[in-house]
């Protein structure tokens, strides 16, 4: 196979990631080149080596998941530091729900858990899976690829970290800090100890639509509870009286809830790579629609915010629809 039939994959994952979290979601505006720069390394590396990873050793979606955690925790807790920085961006993201024996806003930190796990790797990688076809579950690179997707996203995230903290100063206490250190090692463990196969289980996965729905509602929910938060980056339903301590509860019931539906389907007769894409489309066009009244955090234009959400909309429904015909070819 020509080299680049064959890394194909990897540069579309590499791209895909960054546009999905950052851009589909409405943080940024794609007309700054800058930001689009800059945000490639941090997401497409990420998301490439937890998903070589994973495939290498044999392991599934568990795994990718638990990956997934490990690197939105460490992004949030030692590159951006979201989770120390009460005015980041000049927002005050940590007053909702903030809990001064852990340095953070709880709310804030289970939105930021499911935003990484699910947005920023899972679905990416669940979407260019599906277009790679018959190679979904393969190493799309080399052993050597490998490991230089390795040794650049440590150099990155390392020296990302470290300037972050030395430029804009350290927000959080090493007790925080070496917690935070926790909740980035222990899904790895988890995700290195969890089996490579799981049992069936009695019963038959619903119809991909179905599914498809589930996750479009399960997505809006997450979305517009964090739209409830009143200091919060985007709080346009602020309105509404959530207090942060049901916030909490509901985030963890939704995560609870989503999990276990999803492995009772996922293990169920009849689950296709039909019902992963199901999945991820519905995340995927949950950040679509939610771009829209969501404000963005690098200043842009009125007109190119709108601009911007509307081409990554269209490129999302575009791109699902070819996942879609590749699964039914």
């Amino acid at each position: 196979m020509p080299l680049l039939a064959r890394v194909a994959p990897a540069i579309g994952l590499f791209f895909l990631a960054p546009l999905t979290a950052e851009f589909l979601m409405g943080n940024m505006a794609i007309t700054n080149v800058g930001v689009v720069v800059g945000t490639v390394p941090l997401y497409g590396t990420g998301a490439l080596l937890i998903r070589e990873a994973v495939r290498r050793t044999g392991r599934g979606w568990p795994a990718m998941l638990a990956f997934g955690l490990a690197y939105g925790m460490f992004e949030e807790a030692f590159f951006t530091q979201t989770l120390w920085n009460q005015n980041w961006y000049g927002v005050r993201i940590l007053d909702y729900g903030y809990v001064p024996a852990l340095g953070t806003g709880v709310p804030w930190l289970l939105f930021m858990v499911g935003v990484h796990t699910i947005w920023s790797i899972s679905v990416p990688i669940a979407v260019m899976e599906t277009l790679a076809g018959p190679r979904r579950t393969e190493p799309w690179l080399k052993k050597r690829g490998f490991w230089a997707v390795a040794v650049f996203f440590a150099i990155y995230f390392g020296l990302g970290a470290f300037a972050t903290g030395a430029l804009g100063g350290w927000f959080a206490t090493p007790i925080q800090y070496a917690g935070a250190g926790v909740l980035v090692v222990a899904p790895i463990v988890l995700g290195l100890r969890l089996r490579r196969t799981a049992p069936s289980v009695a019963g038959r996965a619903p119809s991909p639509w179905v599914v498809f729905a589930f996750a479009l509602a399960a997505g809006a929910f997450f979305v517009l509870l964090y739209a409830c938060d009143p200091t919060g980056l985007s709080p346009w339903l602020a309105g509404l009286p959530v207090p942060a301590w049901l916030s909490v509860l509901l985030y963890l019931a939704l995560f609870a809830g989503v999990g276990v539906l999803v492995r009772r389907w996922s293990h169920g007769s009849g689950w296709s790579d039909a019902h992963r894409l199901a999945l991820a489309a519905g995340a995927m066009l949950t950040y679509a629609w939610h771009s829209f009244p969501w404000k963005v955090i690098v200043p842009a234009s009125p007109a190119a915010d709108l601009t911007s959400n509307a081409i990554m909309t269209v490129a999302a429904v575009v791109l699902l629809v070819f996942a879609a015909r590749r699964v039914a070819a």
